[in-house]
């Protein structure tokens, strides 16, 4: 529905009305005696009127005649619709409202684009014939009639969306984007928009990634707007990975994070030859959709040394390196598990025999890391040493 609400100027004959809340009226100048007759009509080289209506809506074309008026009719260019009482049109949506002394007016249900044209109320005094004209303008709400499908490409890739509209007047298109991109913490570019029917974006990339809007409007009614969603692959990439430092007999944690669309399947190697699978020599590999976990719930001796996580998809691979660290007993309490990877402790050789009787003995040991010895006490996830 529209809604128009032009002010109504006075000393009109020829009334038109959509049946509103707040009519509009299409009117006419006519100038009246006291008495009420008529003695001036429209000429016909004087331009017609405009009347304007929404599509779907009722249009009520009104003529104000008087007593000396002795024949009248309303037509549609040049076919009649009504002759008085009698009816011409074999359009069911024509119907007579009013014949009087006073008025004749006649409506036209559902009014549609073929509606639009010129009326003409002709009615005959003694003295002379005399006509009335209006043009009907039917306006149409914009709606959007093609959309482009949701899109998948590869980073890179040029991607171009379509979003056709019709209405009346003619309506003007705006892509926006409306989401973060999706399987991604970059941040979005919030606010973009793109003016017209066609959305160009040259070698997408995966920022670009996530919902379009495309809203259409031209001022009859409420905007129409559709979303197509675009899909952005690209190859994995794994974030900052961590050793772990579990001493003997303690549970331990690996963790393995990649960012890829699609999400990238992971498998686990120890030093860089041997592939682990749950279940065997206690491990346990949990996966899930950005990142995956390799446990051990009990650690033993075999259990240290160089792991490898490989995240892969259909663009490509990646991978990183672990390691699982055992330190000192003397570490086991001294705080959390180190956050960073320290020099693998060095071979320690057998002790010299002191160059002298009176020297003191000489020690090795391998210090904790600093956080063991400084760093608050944090709470190891699920029980299992430095994720």
């Amino acid at each position: 529905m529209c809604s128009y609400y032009p002010a109504a100027p006075p000393q009109r004959w020829l009334h038109l009305s959509t049946g509103h809340t707040v009519p509009m009226h299409c009117l006419i100048h006519s100038l009246f005696l006291p008495s009420g007759l008529l003695v001036r009509s429209l000429e016909y080289n004087q331009p017609a009127d405009n009347y304007t209506v929404c599509q779907g809506d009722d249009a009520i074309l009104s003529c104000s005649i008087d007593k000396e008026v002795t024949r009248v009719a309303w037509l549609n260019r040049s076919n009649i619709l009504y002759a008085g009482n009698d009816k011409w049109s074999i359009d069911p949506r024509v119907q007579l409202l009013t014949n009087s002394q006073a008025e004749f007016s006649i409506l036209i249900a559902s009014v549609d684009v073929w509606d639009e044209g010129l009326y003409t109320c002709s009615f005959q005094t003694q003295a002379k014939p005399h006509t009335a004209q209006v043009y009907l303008i039917v306006h149409v709400p914009a709606r959007i009639t093609n959309i482009s499908s949701a899109v998948t490409v590869n980073e890179g890739s040029d991607v171009s969306l379509l979003c056709m509209a019709t209405g009346k007047p003619e309506p003007t298109s705006v892509f926006v984007s409306v989401s973060p991109p999706l399987h991604t913490s970059s941040p979005h570019t919030d606010g973009f928009t793109s003016e017209g029917e066609y959305l160009e974006i040259t070698e997408i990339n995966r920022q670009q990634a996530g919902e379009y809007e495309c809203v259409t409007a031209n001022g009859v009614s409420l905007a129409d707007s559709k979303r197509v969603v675009i899909t952005v692959n690209y190859p994995p990439t794994i974030k900052d990975v961590k050793d772990a430092y579990p001493p003997v007999g303690k549970p331990a944690l690996l963790r393995c994070e990649a960012m890829a669309v699609p999400p990238a399947e992971f498998e686990w190697f120890k030093d860089d030859k041997h592939r682990l699978f749950g279940g065997l020599e206690g491990l346990r590999i949990r996966n899930e959709r950005t990142r995956s976990m390799l446990l051990i719930d009990n650690v033993t001796a075999r259990h240290y040394g160089n792991y490898s996580c490989l995240a892969s998809n259909k663009l490509g691979v990646s991978n990183a390196s672990l390691r699982l660290i055992r330190m000192s007993p003397s570490c086991t309490t001294a705080g959390p598990a180190h956050r960073h990877s320290p020099v693998a402790p060095p071979t320690i050789p057998h002790s010299p025999r002191p160059l002298f009787p009176t020297a003191p003995p000489i020690i090795h040991s391998w210090p904790c890391p600093l956080s063991f010895k400084t760093g608050p006490a944090i709470k190891p996830l699920m029980g299992y040493s430095n994720i």
